[in-house]
């Protein structure tokens, strides 16, 4: 037999064996469901009545889907809008591509605009938008669907509305600001950088200011070419990005949690059902949904929610090439145990095997010697304490792509 044909076997016989895995060890795992499809280019979720609102920009269009699964008209032409907001009386807010305007759908079906200039320039296209508990309107200008010629700024920038119709210039630094989103308590204001594929933080101030700019994250992924785009954040405080891959799952301090892969250029999401435990995705010409994301472990004593005492991330990127982090957290002293294996269960390395102090650590493992395919990494801690016997291990896929 030849060596290009045992290749070939031995490639078939990996993907039976992930199959088998994944129908045995797979079924908690996230499921990204397609929930409607056939569009141009989506943008926008935002829930609304019992139905999700998102936009298609080159259809000049926004479009309804409901939990039967009917999808219609809602407004067209829309402007062009991109990301959909509702203010604190539900009325549905716009970011016009079109018309270059942030504006106000009312009750009628009529628009009121409600930022068009800057200074007596127009601007250049507004992007996405956050609601402040407060009224105010927090969104991004970048040039999207312009041409440098119609620039009249100079600049792409993060601006506030102010409840009395005020237009703040907060932030000019970004080269594409994209999608914005608020910590839970407002004390901290998201921006990701398209063309950078990075997220910026920053601390609100007063209210209408924003300080002390930082870096996020940083979607580093060469081989895929879109950037970092709209973003949501939960009640926990975990920022959910979309961008290359998918979307990416953060801890508020930054440290990944989890990329999710999702079809298409994934340009945005937002929570919806009457629960709001649904995220909603939009990516390229489909919409996208996820049920029940993560969960905790109530406390048995008061009530009270809290995290697992042994937190494992997984990796990010995933799939990678031709490294990947992996990123884990331990509430205690423990000895850590961190392998990867092969599909079939052969031990290919032994990344961590010590005891370790309380804290995130992040894992790099480069990947030169070792051919593409599935891999499994698995995460096993033994608690020392004679007050706490507690144990844990976990096991996550990795996929090397060369």
């Amino acid at each position: 037999m030849k060596i290009t044909e045992r290749k070939h076997q031995f490639f078939i016989f990996e993907i039976i064996i992930f199959c088998w895995f994944f129908m045995v060890y797979g079924q908690n795992e996230i499921q990204v469901e397609k929930i409607a499809e056939g569009f141009q280019f989506l943008e926008g979720p935002v829930w609304k009545d019992n139905g999700l609102l998102f936009s298609d920009i080159p259809a000049n269009t926004i479009y309804r889907w409901t939990p039967d699964s009917m999808v219609t008209e809602f407004l067209t032409p829309s402007g062009n809008s991109n990301g959909l907001a509702l203010d604190l009386e539900g009325h549905l807010l716009l970011a016009q591509h079109g018309k270059r305007q942030i504006a106000r759908l009312e009750a009628d079906g009529s628009e009121t605009p409600l930022a068009t200039h800057y200074q007596d320039k127009r601007l250049n296209s507004p992007n996405d938008i956050a609601v402040k508990s407060d009224g105010s309107i927090f969104f991004t200008d970048p040039p999207y669907g312009i041409s440098q010629d119609q620039e009249e700024l100079g600049f792409y920038g993060i601006y506030r509305l102010s409840p009395s119709g005020s237009l703040q210039l907060l932030d000019k630094t970004l080269q594409r600001p994209n999608g914005i989103t608020f910590s839970p308590d407002e004390k901290k204001l998201y921006v990701s950088d398209a063309e950078a594929k990075r997220i910026y933080v920053w601390d609100v101030q007063d209210d209408t200011l924003i300080v002390n700019k930082q870096q996020f994250a940083h979607m580093n992924v060469i081989e895929w070419g879109s950037g970092s785009d709209g973003m949501k954040v939960d009640s926990e405080g975990r920022l959910f990005a979309t961008g290359p891959i998918g979307v990416w799952v953060y801890n508020p301090d930054g440290t990944p949690l989890d990329t999710i892969e999702v079809p298409g250029q994934t340009t945005n999401c937002n929570w919806g059902d009457t629960d709001g435990h649904t995220l909603y995705i939009t990516s390229g010409s489909a919409l996208f949904r996820i049920r029940n994301i993560y969960t905790h472990i109530p406390d048995e004593k008061n009530g009270h929610i809290k995290l697992k005492p042994f937190q494992f991330y997984g990796n990010y990127p995933n799939p990678f090439n031709p490294f990947t982090i992996i990123s884990y957290k331990i509430t205690r002293p423990t000895l850590v145990v961190l392998k990867v294996y092969d599909i079939i269960g052969r031990e290919m390395e032994i990344l961590v095997n010590e005891f370790q102090k309380a804290g995130a650590y992040k894992i790099k493992w480069k990947t030169e010697i070792f051919p593409s395919g599935v891999y499994l990494c698995k995460i096993q801690t033994v608690n020392n304490s004679p007050n706490s016997a507690q144990a844990f291990s976990e096991t996550r896929k990795l996929i090397l792509i060369k």
